[in-house]
């Protein structure tokens, strides 16, 4: 894991923008697309509106989710309002390419497996995720990857469904897809995240986050979250990505 320590949460979200960009253009150069899940919650929307400005070959780009909560289109608490708003209504995403988490059926279970159906069918059988976004909550969770929850121990499956977790239940990507993925970014800010990410940092399986295999991981953080983190992890080279086939 290498992590890369910017000055204030703006400079976070320019930063990790800018390394989602150059993996799309890199991805587009090699696979000629770019398969990218964003996780949901409030520090992701200074990073998404940031790409919006970035260098990035949209009409390549298959964008998914890889977590959203149990609610109704346009409600405040979906992940997909917050996305539609920072990101999706500024870019030129083919609405093909857009694979949204199907949380409004009724029986969420059936609809996490079609997810997982959908995942097959545009990366690969088993899938694999060019880039995943990945958020840290006080708790130590990641995704809808949260303590305590049975989904923890989900080894069979790419989605699942979670218990209700601040008033909704949930749908995410399972440590099997996670772990998979050519890359992962960690994106972090505020004083109130440096416990957590010092455990993420030292791998601390203890907490949902520090069970995400971290060889091809960087963390963006800002100078209050990575406080606690050793000075040896900071900026160190980054893994070269897998070389995987795709689909």
């Amino acid at each position: 894991m290498r992590v890369e320590i910017r000055g204030d949460a703006r400079a976070v979200a320019h930063r990790a923008a800018e390394l989602i960009a150059e993996e799309a253009r890199a991805a587009v150069t090699s696979r000629e697309r770019f398969l990218l899940a964003v996780s949901g919650g409030h520090t992701p929307a200074s990073m998404l509106r940031a790409l919006v400005g970035q260098d990035i070959p949209w009409g390549a780009v298959h964008l998914f989710q890889v977590d959203e909560r149990a609610a109704p289109a346009g409600d405040p608490d979906r992940n997909l309002t917050h996305l539609r708003e920072n990101l999706l209504d500024c870019v030129a995403l083919p609405p093909a390419n857009l694979h949204l988490m199907p949380v409004e059926q009724s029986d969420l279970g059936a609809a996490a497996t079609d997810y997982a159906a959908t995942l097959v069918e545009v990366a690969g059988s088993p899938a694999l995720l060019d880039l995943v976004h990945l958020g840290l909550g006080l708790d130590g969770h990641t995704a809808s990857l949260v303590p305590g929850d049975p989904v923890l121990d989900v080894t069979d499956r790419d989605v699942a469904t979670t218990g209700v977790y601040s008033g909704r239940p949930r749908m995410t990507l399972t440590y099997r897809v996670l772990d998979r993925a050519r890359r992962l970014l960690w994106v972090v800010t505020g004083a109130e995240k440096a416990s957590a990410l010092a455990r993420l940092a030292a791998g601390d399986r203890s907490i949902p986050a520090g069970r995400v295999r971290g060889i091809d991981a960087v963390v963006v953080a800002d100078t209050a979250a990575a406080r606690l983190v050793p000075a040896v992890l900071h900026n160190s080279p980054p893994s070269p990505p897998r070389a995987r086939s795709t689909k």
